[in-house]
């Protein structure tokens, strides 16, 4: 049998739990368990939170909003960025290549269930980040290196959508 099990329960209280910025990531499933298909997490995001910039990456990704409100902003296929509201019950899917970014504009905690697929280079970025910021204020060009290095492209601030 070359399969891995597929009973292995998740207890959120004990999951690993990685600090981006002001933003907590608790992983669901590390890639190590799917073959690199699958990285599986929560978001916890307080207000203001979230990436500070546009980005894009191969792997397609999907949130379930649990609680509160995530901002997407999403280039749509025109090349114009669009705010999309995401509350909570609500599902936004991001295929791979799109530029986008999430924040919480709201004034309280958001949470998602989210997924990455292939899963290797966002929980390999998601890992190296946490890992710069526990070690102090990164250095832009730190982040960027890292980002590179796992196949993100930073594309810049968020347009303004006035």
């Amino acid at each position: 049998m070359d399969m891995l099990p597929v009973n292995i329960p998740v207890d959120l209280a004990e999951g690993e739990r990685l600090a981006m910025g002001t933003d907590e990531i608790v992983i669901l499933t590390s890639c190590a368990q799917t073959r690199d298909d699958i990285y599986a997490y929560l978001v916890r995001m307080p207000p203001g939170g979230g990436p500070p910039v546009m980005h894009r990456h191969a792997p397609s990704e999907v949130y379930h909003v649990l609680e509160g409100e995530f901002a997407f902003y999403v280039a749509e296929a025109e090349g114009v960025v669009r705010r999309h509201a995401v509350r909570a019950g609500q599902v936004m899917p991001l295929a791979g290549g799109t530029p986008h970014t999430i924040r919480n504009e709201t004034d309280q905690d958001a949470v998602a269930f989210g997924v990455h697929s292939p899963g290797a280079a966002m929980e390999g970025f998601t890992r190296a980040a946490a890992a710069l910021a526990a070690a102090g204020e990164p250095s832009m060009e730190a982040v960027l290196a890292i980002a590179d290095e796992h196949g993100i492209e930073m594309l810049g601030p968020v347009p303004d959508l006035g």
